[in-house]
């Protein structure tokens, strides 16, 4: 067909000029029309009793196949499919098909002439990126084109566009997943593509999920080896306490994965996780004791069998062929799952029944939900199933008791604290210290401790027998006149020092605190420890007695402690330095 502006067919032209004029829309006879999916206006070529001639060379190629020597052989429908579809591979038509067909393994031969048509129309347009709603055995020709290699560049392109095809159209028809992901792991397998490129795979992930399992049945063998460690003491759980999350969250996914009974999606999960976690895995390691001590198989081997290596059929379901003879290869996606060609014949080697979850897990799993929810009191119970072994309810019982336990041993302890009566146990440790200073120290203190209305606390101290005497006669005696060798003279002398300390320079008294320690404080305020230790030789009182004295009279203001202990003596907290020195300077 000779092409006018640009490539476009003259044909085409021609019919959109006519449909966008004016006067053929205003005409009574188009408007009262109703035009669905067939034009109004079509070429030869879109015309229902057309049919090219390419078609006509495809159905050319037929299933036999004749030799030189007046022979022949019968084609395969898959052989026969790859040949005419190789044939049919850079075809487009432009005539869409408005009704359905249907096959059981459709291939071109069992399509009518519109059929036919209709199918490269379609696919023109899928290639072009623009997938639609067609046949559901359009889509399925569709993808046994690209596993034979068909419209691809190599094995990666092909790859890439059954994938997207894939994601896109089962939009429209959910039930292609169950043939197209197993497709998908077999291309990988059969071009020996990156293992990555299947990451997220169903099957991939039940195997992580079979390995995590299988290893821990290796561990319990070991374990079980060691006649120290067979027996178990009563009470104490089959998973460590506390909890190792790393582990326990590794195993705990293997559980869910593979268990009819989804442990994530229960009610107690989303209370209580770690409780839940932690019982389920404890259970299961416990049932795998059991079956490793009493059963002929083991737990994995008893529900999801043994390692077995069986003939396995690539693109299985589909219309396949090659016509070359695969090359001798191995393929191993895991310790789980791996595949071998020799000859062109392939095997699989893997666990018979990790293709999907398994009911007796998700028995146990369930009856582990439900008795901790009775025993947390939790508010949605569940059913109890009669299908439940005795030894295995007795495995969750004892895991729960042993959870419980341990947690109320750990529970974090509640200390109240009554603000309201930190004053009241400030006069008391006043008191109480009051009573126990020496008189040395008493002399020198009794201007520290002034009470609110103006006495000194010494004045509060009760009255406390001591043998004869109280302790207030003891606190008044005054310490006995020193006298001089001439004992004859009867002549006193006083101290040779003057028992009143000197006065601090610069230091007067500061909003209740004494001048030593406001001294002392505005040392450690300015960071001069030498100033601090002349303060503290200069007075007549110990440098704890200081510390205490400041922080009480701080307390009210800051809230907590303004001087604390290092590592070099009591020191200022940082936190609260422009508090203090906002205190020192108030005048």
């Amino acid at each position: 067909m000779r092409p006018m502006n640009g490539g476009k067919p003259a044909a085409r032209e021609l019919i959109d000029r006519i449909m966008s004029s004016e006067r053929l829309q205003s005409s009574s006879h188009f408007s009262e029309r109703v035009y669905e999916s067939e034009p109004i206006l079509t070429t030869g070529r879109q015309m229902a009793n057309y049919l090219p001639e390419r078609y006509r060379e495809m159905k050319a190629i037929t299933r036999w196949e004749a030799n030189a020597n007046g022979g022949g052989r019968w084609l395969s429908e898959a052989e026969l499919f790859y040949r005419q579809a190789r044939f049919m591979e850079d075809f487009e038509d432009d005539c869409p098909y408005p009704g359905t067909f249907n096959s059981y393994f459709p291939t071109y031969n069992a399509m009518s002439d519109r059929q036919l048509r209709g199918y490269f129309t379609w696919r023109a347009a899928v290639r072009r990126g623009d997938v639609q709603e067609s046949c559901l055995s359009f889509a399925y020709v569709y993808l046994y084109e690209l596993i034979c290699g068909i419209g691809i560049t190599s094995p990666m392109d092909g790859f890439q566009k059954l994938n997207s095809f894939w994601q896109t159209y089962r939009a429209f028809s959910p039930e292609i997943d169950r043939y197209v992901h197993v497709w998908l792991q077999d291309y990988v397998v059969y071009h020996a593509l990156p293992q990555n490129l299947l990451e997220s795979s169903k099957t991939l992930v039940f195997d992580r999920a079979l390995i995590t399992l299988a290893h821990v049945e290796w561990q319990l063998r070991t374990d079980l080896a060691d006649p120290k460690r067979q027996r178990r003491k009563k009470g104490v759980s089959a998973m460590p306490l506390p909890c190792n999350a790393a582990s326990e969250d590794e195993l705990f996914a293997a559980i869910d994965t593979l268990s009819t009974y989804r442990v994530t999606g229960s009610r107690l999960f989303k209370v209580e996780p770690e409780a839940l976690r932690h019982v389920c895995c404890a259970v299961y390691v416990r049932l795998s004791e059991y079956y490793l001590k009493h059963r002929m198989y083991s737990l994995t081997e008893s529900w999801f069998g043994g390692m077995l290596t069986t003939p396995y059929t690539m693109f299985g379901s589909a219309v396949f062929f090659d016509p070359v003879t695969h090359p001798d290869a191995d393929y191993e996606f895991n310790e789980a799952h791996s595949y071998r060609c020799d000859r062109g014949m392939w095997t699989c080697k893997r666990f018979p029944g990790g293709l999907s979850r398994n009911a007796k897990l998700g028995q146990a799993m369930r009856a582990v939900d439900r008795m901790l929810r009775e025993a947390l009191g939790f508010e949605h119970p569940l059913k109890e199933q009669k299908s439940v072994p005795k030894y295995l309810m007795g495995f969750i019982s004892d895991e729960i008791e042993a959870w419980t336990s341990w947690r109320s041993a750990h529970a974090p302890r509640h200390i109240d604290i009554d603000l309201s009566r930190l004053s009241s146990i400030r006069d008391a440790a006043a008191i109480t210290r009051e009573a126990l200073l020496i008189e040395e120290e008493r002399e020198g203190t009794g201007a520290l401790l002034d009470a609110a209305d103006g006495t000194t606390a010494s004045a509060a101290v009760p009255t406390l027998e001591m043998g004869n005497s109280t302790t207030d006669e003891r606190m008044t005696k005054q310490p006995a006149p020193v006298t001089t060798p001439e004992e004859g003279s009867g002549r006193a002398f006083a101290p040779t020092e003057d028992p009143t300390p000197e006065p601090i320079a610069g230091a007067g008294p500061t909003n209740g605190l004494s001048p030593a320690a406001a001294a002392y404080l505005r040392a450690l305020v300015e960071g001069d420890e030498g100033a601090a230790d002349a303060v503290i030789k200069r007075a007549s009182v110990s440098e704890d007695i200081l510390v205490d004295t400041i922080n009480e009279a701080l307390f009210e203001l800051v809230g907590d402690t303004v001087v604390e202990y290092g590592p070099n003596g009591p020191e200022l907290i940082d936190d609260y330095r422009e508090d203090v020195e906002g205190f020192l300077n108030h005048e």
